[in-house]
C-alpha cells in the first residue's frame, strides 16, 4: 500500500473560504438587497408619478409594501415556497421592530428636545413654584416639589403593593386549588382595569367613608391598586418558570413547603421578580387622575404624606400641558424628561439588586439553575447543621469515668 503525500502547487488558484453556517451566498444577498432597491424605485414612482400621495410617510408605507412584495418574487425564482413564507415573515417582523424603535426613539428625541430649555437649569431640579408666576423666565421655579411627591407616592405604594403582589404570585403558583383559580381571574380582571376606577375607589371608601382628608397616602393607595395586579401577574409567570425539579430536591432534603419556597423558588426567580416589579412601578409611576381625584395638586414642597395636597410629575406634566402658556409647556416636558430617566434609573438598580454574583455571562437559563442549585446547597447546609444539633442535644451525656482510672490518670 502506497502512501500519497499532498504536494504544494505554486502554480495553483488561492483556496475559496467556505462560508459560515447561516451565512447569505451570492443569490441570497442579491434577492434581499435588490429587493429593497427595487422597492424604492416602485416607491418613487407611485408615489411622485402615479398618484397624489406626496410626504414621506405616504413613501414609507408604499416602500416598505413594495419591499415584502419583491421580497416575494425574487425568492420564488430560486428557493422553495418555505424560504419564501419564511424571509415574507423575515421582513415583516423586521420592519415592525423598525417601527416601534423609531417610534420610541422618536418620543424620547421630541421629549428631551422640547424640554432642555427647562433641564439646563439647576433650579429646575432643586426649586418649587411656590410664588413663582407662570410666564416667569426658567431661571425662576422647578419640578423639586413634584419630584419629592411621587417618590413619596411611590415608596409608599412599593411597601404596601410588593408584600402583596408577591405573595399573590406564591398563593396562586405554590397551593392552587379553587381558590387560586379564583385569585388568578379576580387578578387577570384587575390588569385592565381603568386608572379612573382604581382613583375613584380610593376616594370612595378612603375619603368619603372613612373621612380621610385628601393627601399624599391617599393618592398612594390609588396608585398600589394599579400595581397590585401587574406585579402578581407577572411574578405568577416568573415563578412558574422555576423548574419543579428544585422544589422536589428541596422537599426531599427534608424541607417544609414554606421553607422551600423562601430559600429555593424565590431566589431563583429573583431576576424576573425584579422585572415584576419594575413592571408595575412603570404602571404606577405614571398615573395621573388617581393623584389628581384622591389628592390634588400643590405648588410648593410638601413631604407629609398625610398632611394635604401633594403633587407629582405625571400631574404637573398634565397641569402644565393643559395650561396654555408657553413657559409652562416647555417645563412640563422637562418634568417629562426627568420622569423618564427616574424610571430608568430604577429600572437599572432593580436589575443590578438582582442579578446573582458572578453571573454576567452566563445565560439567563444556566443563571437561573445555577441559582436554584446554589439555593439548594444553602438549604441542605442549613438542615444539616440543625439536624446535627438537635442529635448533639438529644443524645444522652457520657458518664464521667471511675475514680480509680481518674486517680491514675
Amino acid at each position: 500500500m502506497t502512501t500519497h503525500l499532498p504536494v504544494l502547487d505554486p502554480d495553483a488558484a488561492p483556496a475559496v473560504p467556505r462560508p459560515a453556517v447561516g451565512s447569505p451566498n451570492a443569490d441570497e444577498l442579491f434577492v434581499r438587497i435588490g429587493a429593497w432597491a427595487a422597492a424604492v424605485a416602485v416607491a418613487w414612482l407611485i408615489t411622485q408619478r402615479f398618484l397624489p400621495l406626496a410626504g414621506i410617510p405616504w413613501f414609507l408605507i408604499v416602500f416598505f409594501a413594495a419591499g415584502v412584495v419583491m421580497t416575494a418574487l425574487l425568492t420564488t425564482m430560486t428557493s422553495t415556497w418555505v424560504e419564501v413564507k419564511d424571509r415574507v415573515a423575515s421582513a415583516v417582523i423586521t420592519g415592525a421592530a423598525l417601527v416601534v424603535g423609531a417610534a420610541l426613539v422618536s418620543t424620547v428625541a421630541f421629549v428631551f428636545l422640547r424640554g432642555w430649555r427647562a433641564l439646563v437649569h439647576t433650579n429646575f431640579l432643586f426649586d418649587d413654584m411656590a410664588g413663582v408666576d407662570p410666564k416667569a423666565a426658567f431661571t425662576e421655579g422647578g419640578v423639586a416639589h413634584a419630584i419629592t411627591g411621587s417618590l413619596i407616592q411611590l415608596g409608599i405604594a412599593l411597601v404596601v403593593t410588593l408584600p402583596l403582589g408577591i405573595g399573590t404570585a406564591v398563593f396562586m403558583t405554590e397551593v392552587g386549588g379553587r381558590f387560586g383559580k379564583v385569585v388568578r381571574t379576580i387578578v387577570e380582571a384587575m390588569t385592565a382595569l381603568p386608572s379612573i376606577v382604581a382613583g375613584l375607589f380610593i376616594y370612595a371608601v378612603l375619603i368619603l367613608t372613612l373621612g380621610f382628608p385628601p393627601s399624599g397616602f391617599a393618592a398612594s393607595m390609588a396608585i398600589s391598586v394599579m400595581m397590585l395586579p401587574i406585579i402578581a401577574r407577572a411574578a405568577d409567570v416568573v415563578l412558574r418558570v422555576v423548574p419543579g425539579t428544585l422544589r422536589e430536591a428541596s422537599l426531599a432534603l427534608g424541607a417544609s413547603r414554606w421553607r422551600t419556597v423562601w430559600h429555593v423558588v424565590l431566589p431563583t426567580a429573583r431576576p424576573g421578580l425584579a422585572t415584576a416589579v419594575i413592571l408595575g412601578v412603570a404602571r404606577g409611576v405614571g398615573e395621573t387622575s388617581p393623584v389628581l381625584l384622591t389628592s390634588g395638586a400643590a405648588n410648593f414642597m410638601v413631604t407629609n404624606p398625610v398632611g394635604g395636597a401633594m403633587n407629582s410629575l405625571p400631574l404637573y406634566i398634565y397641569n402644565g400641558a393643559r395650561s396654555g402658556e408657553p413657559q409652562l409647556i416647555d417645563r412640563a416636558f422637562g418634568a417629562a424628561a426627568i420622569l423618564m430617566i427616574l424610571v430608568l434609573a430604577l429600572f437599572v438598580i432593580a436589575r443590578l439588586v438582582a442579578r446573582p454574583a458572578g453571573a454576567r455571562n452566563r445565560p439567563r437559563l444556566t443563571r437561573r439553575v445555577v441559582g436554584g442549585v446554589r439555593a439548594l446547597a444553602r438549604l441542605a447546609s442549613s438542615l444539616g447543621s440543625r439536624g446535627r444539633r438537635t442529635a448533639s442535644a438529644a443524645a444522652p451525656a457520657a458518664p464521667p469515668p471511675p475514680l480509680a482510672a481518674r486517680s491514675n490518670t
